[in-house]
């Protein structure tokens, strides 16, 4: 089996650290491994020990701070727990097969990220057609949702006691929805919810949807109108489908090839990337300014001087490294925050095209899995040819029954519950494993808001710690959102910049369409 692991005010430049008499000396084969090779004039690791700036964790967001660093020339080093670049964005390897933990499309509204991608791959970032359906009731329906399906699936008496809960939940629309529950039926209508949202979010996030708040729903489910696509349906107003939606990026060998890529850049421009490298303590002179980290490698643990760190691994994970350690108050709003994890069963079958989506969602409440993957349909280079490889999706918590099921019984679950729904033969399963992924989704909860605040506050205080990504804001961003909340954070420490990392996908437009993005395409994230 397979596991992933991973305010004082004032300019957050790098500035000379304080004398580090009191921090224990590092074995010097050591600090020349980890001493980086870019030189900076301002650094502060210019006749010291000191590597520069700590990024901690090698997924999107991490490597993408290391990259901006890099282009300016400071120097640094990427620490990362696992034996893989990528995060939860990598690519397994399995008895000649690649696949993703989840499907990552790389797709995006911002300019940069377009062109950093493109100019990382080049003819190996591939265009891709798209197709994803949801499956229900035994019935599979287009995704995204169209009025015109909705309507030949349910039937004309179902599809009208939608529109009537529609257009009753427009009528008594609350302010301001406070759950996802509440966000959805006031958009959609009650019975909507409940035929196309509600299974699948209590099975990925395992609370109902009004234990879930609403902010995951406003990011998750943007620029829908129910009435606007009847008026199309019925042939009264134009749509306007990008070709986006019909077509997605994606890496020839799986997304884990993008972050090798990025792996090679940094090492090329002289910032190792450290793999089995897990920061244990962040250690910091009670003053607001952090002055080395404990690095645990091969049973060893060592201290690290360092100018600054900037950090993508889990927000409780980073607060709960301190030390010294924050009040009580703030350990206890780290304590708070929730994460959902993932188990992937990869299906090896003996079938080029099961069926033709790229990934299917599984509303029915009779399936415990919760998606389905074709990577065969995402790259053809991913599976060997006349066959594909399956990823069937379970959200859990760890420790749960299907957390803990052997590799054997798990392949055998996935397989019953695809072939009960005629996805699959179950002769064409000739091969399968199961690997784990803690700390998928961080959990939008009710309590989770006002701890973040707390630890937002809290960190505020340090002049040269940083957090980013998805983990690091405990945000269910996108890669491409958690690549620019890396770009923006490692602007603030080295330019001294004052950009709001924290809405990054909070606000319509914010960083996406609007002038901050031309603003910042001059910044050189590519050659």
């Amino acid at each position: 089996m397979s596991e992933v692991q991973q305010p004082k005010k004032g300019g957050r430049g790098l500035r000379r650290a304080a004398g580090r008499d009191e921090v224990v000396k590092v074995r010097s084969v050591v600090a020349d491994e980890l001493r980086p090779r870019v030189s900076s004039p301002d650094s502060a690791s210019a006749g010291s020990d000191s590597i520069g700036t700590a990024i901690l964790g090698a997924g999107p967001a991490g490597l993408t701070a290391a990259h901006v660093l890099a282009r300016r020339h400071h120097p640094g080093a990427v620490f990362e727990a696992d034996g893989t670049v990528g995060g939860i964005a990598k690519t397994i390897e399995f008895n000649g097969y690649r696949f993703d933990l989840g499907g990552h499309r790389f797709f995006t509204k911002i300019e940069p990220i377009q062109r950093l991608w493109e100019e990382m791959l080049g003819d190996d970032f591939l265009t891709r057609p798209r197709l994803s359906r949801i499956f229900y009731k035994g019935k599979y329906f287009s995704y995204p949702i169209t009025a015109k399906d909705v309507v030949g699936r349910l039937g004309l008496f179902e599809s009208t006691l939608c529109a009537l809960s529609y257009l009753w939940a427009s009528r008594h629309r609350k302010a301001e929805a406070e759950t996802f529950e509440e966000w959805v039926t006031s958009r959609f209508g009650r019975r909507l919810y409940d035929a196309f949202f509600r299974s699948y979010t209590e099975k990925l996030w395992g609370i109902p949807g009004s234990e879930i708040r609403a902010l995951w729903a406003a990011q998750r489910i943007k620029n829908f109108s129910l009435f606007k696509a009847l008026l199309a349906m019925l042939g009264l107003r134009r749509t306007h489908v990008t070709t986006l939606i019909e077509h997605f990026h994606y890496p020839r060998l799986g997304p884990g090839q993008m972050w090798e890529a990025f792996r090679r850049r940094l090492e090329e421009r002289g910032i190792p990337v450290r793999l089995h490298h897990r920061c244990t303590t962040i250690k910091h002179d009670g003053a607001g300014r952090v002055e080395s980290i404990v690095l645990q490698a091969n049973g060893d643990a060592t201290e690290v001087p360092v100018d600054a760190v900037l950090s993508s691994i889990p927000l409780s994970d980073l607060v709960l490294s301190l030390d010294p350690l924050p009040p009580q108050k703030v350990l206890a709003a780290a304590a708070r925050l929730r994460y959902r994890e993932l188990c992937l069963v990869a299906l090896v079958i003996d079938d080029e095209t099961p069926f033709p989506d790229n990934w299917i969602y599984l509303h029915d409440p009779g399936t415990r899995a919760g998606r389905v993957q074709n990577f065969g349909a995402w790259s053809e280079d991913m599976v060997v040819a006349g066959t594909t490889c399956l990823g069937v999706e379970y959200f859990c918590f760890e420790g749960d029954d299907i957390w803990e099921l052997p590799d054997d019984q798990a392949v055998r679950l996935a397989t019953d519950e695809l072939a009960k729904i005629g996805l699959v033969d179950p002769a064409t399963v000739v091969d399968g494993v199961k690997v784990r992924v803690p700390r998928a989704y961080p959990m939008y909860d009710l309590g989770y808001s006002s701890a973040v605040a707390m630890l937002r506050e809290y960190l505020a205080g340090f002049d040269n710690l940083v957090t980013c990504g998805r983990n690091g804001l405990h945000r269910y961003n996108n890669q491409d959102h958690s690549m620019w909340t890396a770009i923006l954070a490692t602007l603030n420490l080295v330019d001294g910049s004052q950009f709001d990392v924290w809405s990054v996908n909070t606000e319509a437009e914010y960083l996406e369409e609007g002038e901050i993005v031309d603003g910042l395409l001059d910044v050189a994230l590519v050659g």
